[in-house]
């Protein structure tokens, strides 16, 4: 068991855990993106399912079920990002289509979207309905995949694998876009609560919640009750990239287990083994070092018609922009105050980024800057593409501030004494509209389904007005 987890000593516990009989009924998978997490919890209810040895090739029903992530004793949650999963497993079934490693790629990537979409977490929600089409030709696309089809020519059959990917892929896309909620609602862990209590149609119930830190407050009181009096036969796991943001009475409840950053041998690796072969691309290392990914996330994103890579640069734009805006209003109203060097610097820090991509200097003009953003990113339609921008943007806010010294800032700034830095307070300050304005956009667009422009002229007509608030 856990084969396909490469490299992670939390997997190794686990196995003594599991040997020994003392798993706990809750657990806490804690580590960064791209570390494993998730694959170990599927793989650690394939396992307490299993018939016979737990091996990832064990033939018994229940692996059989489990390995195509559609056993009736799985629930999974939380929002996470599918897309480039999908986009990436969608390549090599075209590629591979005749190989069955290739075909479980393709259709777990899928159902781990599907798995959200579970009608038990659903049940009396109007909402569901507007799904049904999606959910049934994904459910028959992958139908089609299991089964293999009637053989014909290398062309044909390679021109119906891609025929079918593409379908696949663009309901899967919409599907997510549309229905993966930011956060985990209290009304689905309450359904989780009661079917939980149920009893298994296998050995055990088997309930994940990925992101936990991500929930609603209601859900995590909802959560709390659960934890405090476990189901029998039944086991939780909550994965998250930040333990720190549960609540300590939760994470009092649970066994940690730390999943840690892989180095980048091991991750190319993972790579080469999951992904048939395939190397990292070049252009892969380095968007995923600048925008504090790992290789994983960067080859995943590369498949995408947007990858995150390109978001980082958009991201250095927009701070440009924003920081030149906000200057320029600084000097129009008070010409007497001198320009507040955090600003400055974020300006000097981010626009050479922005240049070397081809973006061009900042736009002094808010609509030009919006413009700029979105057409770079493909206005954004590809799901969990504005979380990833607004997450590079604060990623580039960090980075900016840390980049100035303590004797002065990174280039001397127009209007400030050579060696002139920032105050504490000016960065402060700075540190703190981002973070106001990124998670106001966050919520706009992911919670109230604003579209992205408008949660962008709200961000750009912000960022000035409170600037010039804190001027005075």
């Amino acid at each position: 068991m856990f084969e396909n987890v490469l490299s992670q000593e939390a997997v190794n516990q686990l196995s003594a855990d599991i040997r020994g009989d003392r798993l706990a009924p809750s657990m806490l998978f804690s580590g960064p993106a791209a570390s494993g997490k998730g694959t170990a919890a599927l793989e650690l209810g394939r396992a307490l399912s299993c018939e016979k040895d737990a091996s990832w090739n064990c033939p018994c029903p229940s692996c059989a079920r489990h390995r195509l992530l559609y056993h009736p004793d799985l629930l999974a949650m939380g929002p996470r990002p599918f897309s480039p999963e999908i986009a990436a497993a969608a390549e090599i079934f075209v590629r591979e289509n005749a190989e069955m490693p290739a075909r479980i790629l393709f259709i777990r990537a899928v159902r781990k979207l599907l798995l959200r979409f579970n009608p038990v977490l659903w049940e009396d929600d109007p909402r569901f309905s507007k799904f049904f089409p999606l959910l049934e030709g994904l459910e028959d696309g992958l139908n089609e995949i299991t089964a293999g089809g009637a053989p014909g020519s290398v062309a044909e059959d390679a021109a119906r694998a891609e025929k079918l990917a593409a379908s696949i892929r663009k309901s899967a896309f919409k599907l997510e876009a549309d229905g993966v909620a930011d956060q985990v609602p209290v009304s689905q862990i309450r359904r989780a609560a009661y079917w939980m209590r149920l009893a298994p149609l296998g050995r055990r119930k088997f309930l994940l919640i990925e992101n936990a830190d991500r929930m609603q407050d209601a859900a995590r009181n909802a959560l709390l009750k659960i934890l405090e009096e476990p189901p029998e036969r039944a086991l939780i796991v909550l994965a998250t990239p930040r333990a720190s943001a549960l609540l300590p009475t939760i994470v009092s409840r649970l066994r940690p287990y730390h999943f840690r950053r892989r180095d980048a041998a091991v991750e190319r690796d993972v790579i080469r083994r999951v992904f048939r072969g395939l190397d990292a691309p070049a252009a892969a290392a380095p968007a995923a070092a600048e925008g504090g990914d790992s290789l994983i996330t960067g080859y995943l994103e590369s498949f995408l018609p947007v990858s995150g890579g390109k978001l980082y640069p958009l991201a250095a734009f927009f701070a440009a922009s924003l920081a030149a805006q906000a200057l320029s209003a600084l000097q129009s109203r008070y010409p007497s105050l001198p320009l507040p060097a955090g600003l400055v610097a974020l300006g000097k820090y981010t626009a050479p980024i922005a240049e070397s991509a081809g973006l061009g200097r900042p736009a002094r003009e808010a609509g030009a800057c919006i413009g700029a953003v979105l057409a770079g990113a493909g206005r954004f339609e590809a799901p969990g593409l504005f979380p990833q921008f607004l997450a590079r943007l604060l990623g580039l806010v960090s980075q900016a501030f840390r980049a100035v010294p303590p004797g002065g800032s990174p280039q001397t700034a127009p209007g400030a004494a050579d060696g002139e830095a920032p105050a504490p307070g000016d960065i402060s300050r700075l540190a703190g509209i981002f973070r106001e304005l990124a998670a106001e956009a966050a919520s706009a667009v992911g919670t109230y389904n604003i579209g992205p422009e408008l949660a962008l002229e709200r961000f750009c007509a912000g960022f000035a007005e409170r600037v010039l608030e804190s001027a005075v």
